[in-house]
């Protein structure tokens, strides 16, 4: 188990002992997890509006919360009994009386934004899938997955931005899925560690990249045109979400377009790194995401300019 996750569990997990934050000290407690962890986006940019900041960090920290759960508590059955305590504590949110920080911070925000207990409840069970399915044979099951461990979260944002609906949903939908295919295929070393494959076997037996291949794990011509194929599926998706920056209010564009640019930005590492993902993990230094801010924050200056 992570050490920093080890000491957050004995400090505010299922067996501990505390009294309650207040909704200050939580909502600090929440900013500082949303600014410890590194992710391939920016979770709110400087340009984000700072009335929503400390939203965006409560929705965060949920995620994160889960995620470490899931993954840094020694998994299996520990891991389920973990993820039913914090469902428990999801809906003693909803229901009033929150006892954990991330949960007092998100009761704030749950109430401005009128955000309903579905999608914080599908992700949950895309943890508890992550302790009972291990691969999954093709990309429709695939995409079955991050209907649950992505798509929510983009709905969430979408409830911050007040601008969800059924058609901002799909597009949504399409970057959230991409940002998640991009995160497996990045990580194929570090979830084969897990004893996880996201490659769907369909695509494996389709390039020839036997199982033996994954096991020793392989890199020759079939990995590479298999992760290829994956990277080229998982750009057409984040390039069918674009028409969401045109659709959601202007003031949270740039932070939306940053999501997009991000994931793209990690697809052309494994390109440059001609997919040996067994080797290396690609990241984006801090330096590559501020590059990326002040990209999107350009092009949004230039469209308003021509729109003048």
């Amino acid at each position: 188990m992570d050490n920093g996750f080890a000491r957050e569990l004995l400090r505010f997990g299922p067996e501990a002992t505390y009294q309650p934050l207040s909704s200050a000290e939580s909502r600090s407690y929440c900013n500082r997890l949303a600014r410890r962890h590194y992710e391939n986006f920016t979770v709110a940019s400087l340009l984000l509006p700072r009335r929503l900041l400390r939203h965006f960090h409560a929705i965060y920290a949920y995620c994160r919360w889960a995620d470490d759960l899931a993954d840094e508590a020694g998994g299996g059955t520990k891991a389920l009994a973990l993820l039913r305590w914090w469902r428990e504590e999801l809906l003693r949110c909803y229901g009033g009386q929150p006892r954990h920080p991330v949960m007092i911070a998100l009761r704030e925000t749950i109430d401005r934004f009128h955000i309903p207990p579905q999608p914080s409840l599908d992700l949950l069970l895309a943890f508890d899938q992550d302790q009972l399915v291990k691969r999954y044979r093709t990309y429709e099951q695939l995409l079955g997955y991050c209907r649950y461990s992505a798509n929510p979260v983009g709905h969430l944002v979408l409830y911050l931005c007040r601008a969800y609906d059924a058609e901002r949903a799909i597009l949504a939908d399409h970057i959230c899925t991409a940002l998640q295919l991009a995160n497996f295929w990045q990580d194929v070393a570090r979830d084969f560690d897990l004893d996880r494959v996201y490659l769907p076997d369909e695509d494996r037996q389709h390039f020839g990249y036997a199982e033996a291949d994954l096991q020793a794990r392989q890199y020759n011509g079939a990995f590479v045109d298999l992760m290829r194929f994956e990277v080229d599926r998982t750009r057409d998706l984040f390039y069918r979400g674009f028409p969401l920056l045109d659709l959601v209010p202007p003031n949270v564009r740039v932070d939306i377009e940053l999501f997009i640019r991000g994931g793209l930005a990690i697809l052309r590492k494994i390109e440059r790194c001609r997919y040996h993902v067994w080797e290396t993990r690609p990241v984006l230094a801090k330096w590559e995401k501020m590059a990326l801010l002040g990209g999107a924050f350009f092009r949004r200056l230039r469209t308003h300019w021509v729109r003048q």
